[in-house]
């Protein structure tokens, strides 16, 4: 185990030295392994090293690339560091609006008496309280739908939600359809549970029904998993009528659907996929946007013929939500916190998209005017690698396209760009050096 840590503390010199420089391409890991000496598995762990460090990014179908380094006395760095500044995180996206805390706390203070603090933190079974039923119905409900408070279960977060679901749906070696771009951490979770993700086409309104049906006879799929509103990274919604013909199509092919709502809450109530297709669909959503990313719990509703399936296998995976978390809840709901910081996140939202619209004004850049995030389909020459790269170079951490895609080969020269965690001021700064850098490499590599 030590070995690999060894070797990737070797490689990770390198790079902090300028040996390797930021956007050069490592070599294949067999080839790597061969030249070391060592075993490809161990090449694997090497790489997986220094990917969990944030000092490479992998494309597949492309390779490794060096993430970003400032220029050592080994030689030049390819990609020039800008000026000394605070560093501006826009892979997190994790919404705080200011007064949040002083919101959040009265309504905790009655958890904190030692009668009703000893109830809080008893063990918390899948369908949670009776109390935390009611508060994520009432949370949860749209002008069309309110999910029956029976069908309710509770994980400890939306990923968990996601997990258990694909769990008690999927057997390992199952196929599950997805939007071409996807939630990257959905990859994850296949990886762990042996499934294989089937990439789906799509265009402006959404999924498209006939890939899906061409999808499922080339071999039938377990499960679709789907992001309708506020798809991560696009943000596009998918369009109503787009909605009625896939609830058509999943009931035609009885095809079970995982519909993940967790960014719904930036829009006006819209109906879910659940709606038209109740007997179906898995919905999820969670606490960590609405309220806050370290005290979360994550929603599930769910057919009411699959209720037991979904809760054994929350309780097999240990994915269950805390008992304070889901008390903590029902009074933030309950007392209209949960509304007021919606509210103010909805308007939070629109002011970030406002400042994206005049930092990055004549690039190509898709995004919703109520979205925590944009996709910016660079322009070329540049790669999501070499520009994740320079973005870094200047303190700037961006999300690269590949991360998002599923299909082999199929990398876009984009990146995601969060704009829920840093300052006002500091996203403003970090785009306006995003869009200085984008123009001028464009322009020294087309120009004469």
């Amino acid at each position: 185990m030590s070995d690999y840590r060894r070797i990737a503390d070797r490689i990770a010199d390198d790079i902090a030295t300028g040996r390797l420089r930021p956007g050069q391409r490592l070599p294949p890991q067999r080839a790597f392994a061969r030249r070391r000496g060592i075993a490809p598995s161990t090449a694997g762990r090497v790489y997986g090293e220094l990917v969990r460090r944030g000092l490479v990014v992998g494309e597949v179908g492309r390779g490794t690339f060096v993430r970003a380094a400032p220029a050592g006395p080994a030689g030049q760095a390819l990609i020039e560091p800008g000026p000394a500044a605070e560093p501006v995180n826009l892979e997190l996206n994790y919404p705080v609006t200011p007064g949040q805390p002083e919101l959040l706390a009265p309504v905790l203070a009655p958890l904190l008496r030692p009668d009703v603090l000893a109830e809080a933190l008893l063990p918390a079974a899948a369908t949670g309280t009776e109390a935390a039923r009611e508060a994520a119905a009432t949370l949860l409900t749209t002008p069309g739908w309110r999910p029956a408070p029976e069908r309710l279960l509770f994980t400890g977060n939306a990923r968990q939600a996601i997990a258990a679901v694909l769990a008690s749906l999927v057997r390992p070696g199952g196929r599950v359809g997805v939007e071409q771009l996807t939630y990257p951490l959905v990859k994850e979770i296949a990886a762990r549970l042996g499934i294989t993700l089937v990439p789906l086409a799509g265009d402006a309104s959404g999924l498209l029904p006939p890939a899906v049906a061409a999808a499922h006879r080339s071999a039938p799929l377990s499960a679709l998993y789907v992001q309708p509103t506020l798809h991560n990274p696009t943000s596009l919604t998918t369009s109503r009528p787009r909605l009625l013909q896939l609830a058509q199509l999943v009931h035609d092919l009885n095809l079970p659907v995982v519909e993940d709502r967790i960014w719904s809450f930036l829009r006006e109530p819209g109906d879910p996929l659940a709606v038209h297709a109740p007997a179906l669909t898995h919905v999820v959503d969670g606490l960590s946007k609405r309220v806050a990313p370290g005290l979360t719990a994550g929603f599930l509703v769910v057919p009411p013929h699959r209720v037991d399936a979904v809760a054994r296998a929350v309780r097999s995976g240990g994915w269950s939500a805390g008992r304070f978390a889901l008390e903590a809840a029902v009074r933030w709901a309950g007392e209209g916190t949960v509304a007021r910081l919606v509210a103010a996140k909805r308007a939070d939202a629109a002011r970030r998209q406002r400042i994206l619209a005049e930092e990055l004004a004549g690039f190509a850049v898709r995004s919703d005017p109520g979205a925590y995030f944009a996709w910016w389909e660079l322009p070329a020459p540049w790669r999501a690698d070499t520009f994740t790269a320079a973005a870094a170079a200047h303190g700037i951490a961006v999300t690269p396209g590949p991360a998002f895609a599923v299909a082999p080969g199929h990398t876009p020269d984009a990146v995601r760009l969060g704009l829920a965690s840093a300052p006002e001021p500091d996203l403003r700064r970090a785009l306006r050096t995003l869009a200085h850098v984008a123009a001028r490499r464009a322009g020294d590599r087309t120009g004469p």
